[in-house]
């Protein structure tokens, strides 16, 4: 091992600025080294493994081969510093600011209204800027790839790929009338109202500053001259642990290969990096060859090409792509399916990292490109001091057999890829969670040669990934079938062969087990079929061709750019040019969130003597701790203080929810203790140290199941009930009964949970930075915490990146937990939790059980519904019972149905508590309303939509629980839905491609809904603002409402300028704290601008009546003399503003009250088509029809509506908890929870807010940040019309479970046929599921 003095200067570009580090560390990485040594806050931490893209900077290196300057996108938090030695980093803030200039990426992501909590817009930044960097005028479809690799969780993405389309030459217009023309530029004006006028533009694309190359920063020239330098050495970089050897040569590489035999080969970091981050592995050495030339080169040969280890699967789809555009067809079917699946491979960020040789060499049993290179006939090419020789990359080398496998101290040098010859066929075929960034599922590499003009197989091969602790080769099935002709016997011999002998134990790892032994036969049946097309084509007088209704099962979905239209009321034009209201204005954040400068909680420069905690979790879900041991951890280095329940001064228990665990835990992922020390990895590996014993207590309850058989519940139960349900069932023509399961939902935010706390060195005070939706509960919880008077607690929120429910109740235990630490060491306290920690700790949506019981009419008509819903709350009440509440009196959702009773309970089961979610229980609760309506269809022989028309309110009504309301925006919203979706002509479109496709299947539903705003209990809707009015005419405006995204601040501050009547630009608003207004209420129901948006109003109005003596005396002064003035003669500039509240009760004994202030109606209307082989599905089209009343700021309300649709359809589609029996949560990062990325929203978007009145609010607006939650089960159900149409054409029943999510698996599974047939089926009782469903 090298000793310290021989660590060289790491010397790379930060922005246009040299860096040198003289003690580089190779475990650090470049986010922690932007973040935490030079102080680059703009780069933001949201998963740590690459997956998020939050990360995301672009590395520009020099080629001196080529003399060119290459730029990639990559994650930072995948990037050790010591990779980067002669590389220039581009951040966001080396991009553009606000201090020196703001870049058109940045300027255009803001005005398109593509940021929204802004925590994931410096990546997306990145990501563009990137592209535009490579390719100035990029297609929009380069602009979707782009963004592949970026989750954003708040604005379902259509404003950002948008704002990335401005860049592009083609037109970006809707070519709904193939002309080219905008549908709305048309004579016909049949999709504009003819009540008022309608706009569609929320940006005006005359603003924008042209984008212009040649301006952007040059390639530092000192990095010219290193990368040319003839005389290149060795370099070592030595940190604490590790030391990292980059050689310069082929002969130096291999000779420290023959070294140091047991040291990664490292280049991309993508594979060893996540090894050491997840599985907790250490590598003394790592040896970087990165830019050696003989590992990155392309050549050919007649036979086929060789690539470099070293290139990139970004260079390696270059190559294939101008391989296959340079040769004939025939030769290039590998080449052609790699390109398939390298594009949907990870994201952009990791295809520009991972490298050929390390993806190839590290095995992973859910590679994409492994099974297809095998199928392909790959050769690996290795050398070591020995010499040269090839492994051939086959089903022994895949599986790992010693005598195929590398030795240690040798070097894969490059891959050799054959061409295929005429009769060779090569397919690669996968299905996952997503379309992209996601690992598969299964995934298989397939190839068949045939004796030359026949169909009798010479060779064939089949390589699955996913399926195995490694991809498996199906050999023994594959020289069975040698010699047989391609047809449906040697099909159906294939099918029940390989299943033989890929055997999937029941018990496996990640669980589907049934369904991964299905997908294996529907992926050899998909290469079945599309050999036979092969072959057609070939001779089509020997090969009769696949049958046509067979045809759309060939091809995968495709990614293609979204596109759409957003329509919203125009502004009155006799409306003051200086008034904002009603205009679609920018976020008051959105330049500062683009540039990176706006600031979250961990971008808080550090403070003196700060300390940093990691957290030590339960791994039971219901035990005594026998004993704790904390003194390995104390002795750690850095290590300040172990913190316990025996640290809390105050309550360790406030109502009900338990700060460190003492005694007992009662969960899997609950806080027993914390460590505090000087830097986070020191604090993370001193939790590690600690030492619990616990012994189980029975019993432990972790289904809603196992709740119910152990009478454990959170509350009592809930109830309403009107007419005469029993007597009714009596007199009705049908009844059904069902039972919907609806499991929960991870927030996903993409700011985790962060609070930095301040001991204060007087009077016990404590200040605490925190992203919260309810300072005032942290300040609750806190004071109760310490046993100090709330008064002396002060929390500070300027902004949340994200919030959704998950930042209401949670920030007050973890901001007591953090507090306690801070209070106990004196010392201020970071408390950022890593993404795993997150998920495991605050738990979500709550999952839901529902029975219903219908009685009905032959025609349709419901007379009577019994409901009974149950969720599974968790180990502490939390907000379950408020939540079953809503569950409860919103059940009806639309429908009046005349003797309904529907009751609810809150189950207590051994996991973390659920907590609100936007929606709060609507989204679940109306899958089972939906669900028994298109039950009642189906045996009625109705469509769904016609049953929804009859049930539908239609007049002035009451509610079950006896509310007055009046349904007709709701009725304006389904009529014009219909209507402008082309929801009957499209529905007939979809029967005839029905008919025409056995293995592809369209849906098309209509979902109306009424959704309530607010809460039942009045003193929740009561708000302060604070208004201060400074001498130079300037206002700072506060108010007790929390800024997660949605825009609030934006709002209030056009509020103000309407009352105050002065330019936005007057107006500051700077942050929410306990300080300015106290005792304000949660941010949250759909209700931060109706109540202070009044109370700004209020302060403004009081204001102003103070000022109306001075402006009469002189009306046509300005604002600064009026205020000048008022200050000479002694009248307050400053006023705070109340709104008491919407007077909202309810009665839970009588079962009524007027528990909400108004509701919110719409209805959307959805397209799919299914893939019933794979359960993969595409949402076509989605029209959104919103009544938003008066919009106060369109931009922001339709991206509160498409956001929350689109976190609505992960909800119901893609999103999927997965708990071990045990009680543990297993999907703990983006890994393995996928929420919808860019390639999941609709090819087609189209989205309108209806008028109506509603005089209750402020300037008649209605609140819609949930409501759009609920619209995205219209692809719920559209998803079950289609596997209703596939079930019906196989002759199975039309009613089957609707149960949330339809997960690839759920569909797959609910389209039987001849091959879920197939499969093996296990008992369950003679294994344990590697995961279970918590509803």
């Amino acid at each position: 091992m090298p000793s310290a003095a021989d660590s060289d200067t790491l010397i790379f570009f930060v922005n246009g600025r040299k860096v040198t580090e003289e003690n580089a560390d190779p475990e650090m990485t470049l986010l922690s080294y932007l973040r935490k040594v030079i102080r680059m806050t703009g780069t933001k931490y949201g998963c740590g493994s690459g997956g998020c893209g939050a990360c995301t900077v672009m590395v520009s290196r020099y080629d001196p081969k080529k003399k060119k300057v290459h730029h990639s996108p990559a994650t930072a938090c995948l990037v050790p510093i010591c990779s980067l030695h002669g590389a220039a980093i581009t951040t966001v803030e080396g991009v553009g600011s606000i201090k020196k200039r703001i870049h058109p990426v940045q300027e255009r992501l803001a005005k398109c209204h593509g940021t929204q909590c802004g925590f994931c817009s410096p990546g997306m930044v990145m990501s563009i800027y990137t592209l535009l960097r490579n390719h100035p005028e990029p297609t929009p479809d380069q602009i979707t790839e782009a963004l592949g690799g970026n989750l954003c969780r708040c604005t379902g993405y259509r404003p950002i790929v948008e704002s990335g389309k401005t860049f592009s030459s083609e037109a970006t217009v809707c070519q709904m009338k193939g002309s080219g023309k905008c549908c709305l530029d048309s004579d016909d004006r049949s999709l504009v109202s003819r009540e008022e006028k309608m706009c569609t533009k929320l940006y005006n694309e005359d603003e924008f500053q042209p984008l212009d190359p040649s301006q952007e920063p040059i390639f530092p020239p000192e990095l010219i001259r290193m990368a040319e330098d003839p005389n290149k050495r060795r370099l070592t970089f030595r940190g604490p642990r590790a030391t990292w050897i980059m050689p310069v040569t082929l002969k130096g590489l291999l000779e420290l290969k023959a070294s140091y035999p047991k040291a990664p080969l490292v280049m991309g970091y993508t594979a060893v990096g996540l090894r050491i981050k997840f599985n907790d592995e250490f590598y003394p050495v790592f040896i970087s060859p990165l830019g050696l030339p003989e590992l990155h080169f392309v050549s050919t040969s007649d036979n086929g090409a060789t690539i470099g280890a070293g290139y990139s699967l970004a260079q390696l789809s270059d190559a294939l792509d101008f391989l296959v555009s340079e040769q004939p067809e025939e030769k290039t079917k590998t080449y052609r399916a790699l390109l398939k699946h390298l594009r949907t491979l990870a994201g952009p960020q990791i295809r520009n990292m991972a490298t050929l040789g390390g993806h190839v060499v590290s095995r992973p049993n859910f590679s994409d490109l492994n099974p297809i290179l095998a199928a392909g006939d790959a050769t690996i090419n290795v050398i070591s001091k020995e010499g040269e020789r090839q492994i051939p990359l086959n089903g022994p080398f895949l599986e790992g057999a010693p005598e195929a496998d590398l030795k240690p101290e040798e070097v894969v040098v490059s891959v050799s890829i054959p061409y295929c010859t005429k009769w060779h066929f090569v397919s690669g075929l996968r299905l996952a969670q997503r379309q992209e960034n996601a690992f598969a599922i299964v995934n298989a590499g397939m190839s068949v040669k045939f004796e030359e003009g026949t169909d009798t197989i010479k060779d064939l091969q089949m390589f699955f990934g996913s399926v195995a602790p490694t991809v498996v080769s199906a050999s023994r099935t594959c020289k069975q079938l040698v010699g047989r002709q391609w047809d449906d016997q040697m099909l159906s011999d294939a099918c029940q062969w390989v299943l033989e002998e890929i055997r999937i134990p029941p018990a496996a790892e990640g669980g589907m087990v049934e369904y991964r032994r299905t997908l294996i036969i529907s992926l050899l049946f998909k290469f079945y079929l599309k050999v036979r097309r092969w072959l057609n084509r070939m001779d089509p007088q020997k090969f009769p061709d696949i049958p046509e209704k067979f045809v759309s099962a060939l091809d995968d979905f495709p990614i293609e750019t979204p596109q759409g239209i957003q329509m919203f009321q125009c502004v009155d034009p006799n409306q003051p040019k200086q008034d904002p209201v009603g205009h679609p204005v920018m976020h008051q954040s959105a330049i500062k969130h683009a540039t990176g400068e706006a600031i979250f909680v961990d971008d808080l420069p550090p403070i003196d003597q700060e300390l940093f905690l990691a957290v030590v979790t339960s791994t039971r879900a219901h035990a005594k701790i026998t004993s704790l041991d904390v003194s390995e951890a104390l002795a750690c280095p850095g290590v300040v203080d172990v913190i316990t329940a025996e640290d809390v001064p105050g309550d360790n228990n406030h109502s009900g929810e338990v700060l460190y665990a003492h005694d007992e835990v009662i969960c899997v992922g609950q806080i027993v203790c914390t460590v505090a020390a000087d830097t986070y990895a020191h604090a993370k590996e001193a939790a590690k140290r600690v030492k619990l014993a616990y012994n189980d207590i029975d019993p432990e309850i972790i289904t809603i199941e196992e709740a119910l058989e152990h009478d454990s519940f959170l509350s009592s139960e809930k109830k309403i009930e009107q007419g005469n349900v029993d007597s009714a069932f009596k007199q009705v023509d049908q009844i059904i009964e069902g039972e919907i399961h609806v499991e929960g939902q991870e927030h996903f935010y993409m700011e985790t949970q962060s609070i930095v706390a301040i001991p204060q060195t007087e009077d016990k005070e404590m200040v605490l930075h925190v992203g919260t939706q309810f300072p005032t509960h942290v300040q609750e919880f806190v004071s109760a915490a310490l046993k100090v008077p709330r008064s002396r607690i002060a929390c500070h929120m300027k902004r949340a990146g994200g919030a959704f429910g998950g930042k209401v109740t949670k920030p007050a235990l973890l901001g007591a937990v953090c507090a306690v630490a801070a209070n106990k060491t004196g010392r201020p306290v970071r408390f950022v939790l890593e993404r795993g920690d997150d998920m495991l700790i605050t738990a979500g949506r709550h999952p839901l059980l529902g029975k219903y019981k219908i009685g009905f009419m032959n025609n349709g008509e419901i007379k009577a519904a019994d409901v009974e819903y149950y969720i599974n709350g968790g180990c502490t009440p939390d907000e379950s019972e408020l939540v079953i509440e809503f569950i409860v009196l919103k059940s009806e959702n639309a429908y009046n149905i005349p003797n309904f009773r529907c009751r609810g309970r809150a189950c207590k089961t051994n996991l973390p508590s659920n907590t609100a979610f936007r929606g709060f229980g609507f989204p679940q609760a109306t899958v089972v309303v939906e669900a028994y309506i298109t039950a009642v269809a189906a045996k009625c022989n109705l469509l769904p939509e016609e049953v929804k028309e009859i049930n539908m309110y239609k007049r002035t009504s009451k509610t079950a629980y006896k509310q007055t309301f009046n349904p007709e925006p709701l009725r304006r919203c389904w009529k014009e839905c219909l209507e402008k979706a082309s929801f009957y002509a499209r529905k007939q479109a979809a029967e005839e491609f029905n008919k025409k496709n056995y293995w592809k299947k369209r849906g098309l539903v209509v979902t109306p809904m009424k959704y309530s705003i607010g809460i039942p209990i009045a003193f929740y809707h009561q708000a302060a603002a604070l208004v201060n009015i400074y001498l130079d005419g300037s206002v700072l405006l506060t108010h007790g409402g929390c800024e997660l995204g949605q825009g609030l601040h934006t709002k209030m501050i056009q509020v103000a300028s309407r009352e105050l009547n002065i330019p936005q630009s007057y107006v500051h608003l700077s942050e929410t704290s306990t300080v300015t207004v106290p005792n304000a209420v949660f941010t949250a129901g759909s209700m931060g601008t109706d109540v202070n948006g009044k109370a700004v109003q209020n302060a403004c109005q009081i204001l102003l009546d103070r000022l109306r003596p001075i402006i009469r005396k002189n009306p046509k002064g300005k604002w600064e003399e009026w205020v000048a003035k008022a200050f000479e003669e002694s009248i307050s500039l400053s006023a705070t503003g109340y709104f008491k509240g919407y007077q909202t009760n309810m009665d839970w004994k009588k079962g009524e009250g007027d528990a909400y202030p108004y509701y919110v109606y719409g209805a959307a209307c959805s397209e799919v088509e299914v893939d019933c082989l794979t359960g993969a599905h595409k949402l076509l089209r989605t029209d959104i029809f919103m009544d938003a009343a008066f919009s106060i700021n369109p931009a922001l309300d339709i991206g509160q509506i498409e956001g929350a649709f689109i976190q609505g359809m992960g909800f119901y589609t893609i999103e999927e908890l997965k708990y071990s029996p045990g009680g543990m949560l297993r999907s703990r990062g983006p890994e393995d929870y996928k929420i919808p990325t860019v390639t999941e929203i609709p090819l087609e978007f189209y989205v309108t807010l209806v008028r109506s009145r509603n005089p209750i609010a402020i300037y008649s607006s209605k609140g819609l940040g949930e409501a759009g939650m609920f619209m995205g089960s219209s692809v719920l159900f559209a998803i079950y019309d289609a596997v209703t149409a596939a079930r019906r054409e196989r002759g199975l029943s039309d009613i089957f479970p609707l149960n949330s999510p339809a997960t690839p698996e759920v569909i797959r599974m609910a389209c039987t046929d001849q091959f879920t047939d197939m499969i093996p089926r296990d008992d369950p009782s003679t294994f344990t599921p590697w995961s279970i469903h918590v509803s």
